[in-house]
This record gives C-alpha cells, structure tokens and sequence, in this order.
C-alpha cells in the first residue's frame, strides 16, 4: 500500500514539473502543421554544441503568439506553403551561454558557417547578441517559409543566424526570388500581428506580448 502511494506521488510530481507556466502553450498543441527545424537542441548553431536549456526539439510560446502563428499558417496553407520555426522561447540559461561563449574569442569553430565577415569580439556591440533576450519573454520567434509538399526551405538571401548585412531586412543586394520571399515573410508576419528586427530577416516579436521585458528561464523540453 505504501508503495502505490508512493508511486502515485511520483506520477503527481513528475506530471507537475512537466506543465508548462500559466500562459505558456506547445506550439503544435495549437498549429500541429507548422514545421519545426529547432536549432539549439543540436550542434548545427552558431556556438557549435547544443546550447544550455533545450532538453526537447519542442517549439513554446505564449498562448497569444502561438494564435497569432496558427493565423499566418492558414493563409500561408493557401499559396501550399508552410512556417517553419528555428527558435522560440528561450531560457536565461541559454543567453547565459551564449554570453560565455562570446568571451571566448578564439573559439570560433562556426564561423565560417555563421559569421564569416563579421569580428567574434562584436557580436555584442553590433547588436547580434544580447545579454537578455526577447525570446526569453515567450513571445518572440525565429522562423522562415518551406514548400509544404517538400519542406524546401523559400530561399531568403542568406541562412537562419548568418551574423551580417546579407540577414538585414533592408539588404538589398538580392535576387528578384530573394526580395520576394522576404517581402512575403514579412507581409504575412506583420498583417497578423507582429514586429521585425532590422537586423534579422527571420525574427519576429509578437506586438502587445503578455510578458514583455519579463525574462523566464524553465527548460525547453
């Protein structure tokens, strides 16, 4: 008897620890057709290691920003096309990594990938880090549109977290496809309520976010 209350406390607890913070939701609780791509879980980053906090290759986010999402996947789903997200929420842990990661200046493993142009030492003067995050507040996301038969990725003129011009949303010096699939990304993003980051095509902040200037820090998973 003393076992199967035990076990049973054990089921309370583990169920508890895994919910989500009030107002927080999984996106594909919400929108399950939007493709998720979530980069910090894996060693395919900037930093080059799975960053600190993401246990689960799982996309969270307000209640509100995931609506807002489900709302440009349906009209996206009318050109047969699809959201994919890249990063979502973000705990402190994880810019607490990267910040240490930037102190390490010759650690530079994913240059040539990410940041082949621009000086490891300012990232952070150059705005392409930060020691709080957007992202931390739950209403913030990283994505970019795919083909939803093939889930080929619309070329934007440069990768997910290329630290550059060629990433600023005024870049210029693009293909007519380029300019097109960013000012679709755009369009789309802003019509159902969100804002852009000069600095990075894909980055978007939900206006009027729940918890603005509130940074969380439970785990991604």
């Amino acid at each position: 008897m003393k076992f199967k209350f035990a076990f049973f406390c054990f089921l309370i607890s583990t169920y508890a620890f895994s919910q989500l913070p009030k107002g927080f939701v999984y996106l594909t609780d919400i929108s399950p057709t939007i493709a998720l791509e979530m980069r910090y879980c894996t060693d395919y980053n900037f930093v080059g290691t799975p960053i600190y906090g993401y246990h689960e290759a799982v996309c969270i986010v307000t209640k509100e920003t995931a609506n807002a999402l489900h709302a440009v996947q349906q009209e996206l789903a009318t050109q047969n096309l699809s959201l994919k997200i890249y990063d979502s929420y973000r705990p402190q842990e994880a810019v607490n990594h990267f910040i240490d990661w930037a102190k390490h200046v010759n650690d530079t493993l994913m240059k040539p990938h990410f940041y082949p142009d621009v000086n490891k030492r300012y990232l952070f003067r150059d705005g392409y880090i930060s020691s709080k995050s957007r992202h931390s507040s739950g209403s913030t996301v990283d994505l970019t549109i795919v083909n939803a038969d093939t889930g080929e990725t619309l070329d934007m003129g440069s990768p997910f977290d290329f630290f550059g011009e060629p990433s600023w949303v005024a870049y210029t010096k693009l293909s007519q496809e380029q300019k097109a699939n960013r000012m679709l990304l755009q369009r789309v993003m802003q019509k159902h309520g969100f804002r852009s980051y000069s600095k990075e095509w894909w980055h978007f902040t939900l206006r009027n976010e729940p918890f603005k200037n509130q940074y969380f820090n439970f785990p991604v998973e």
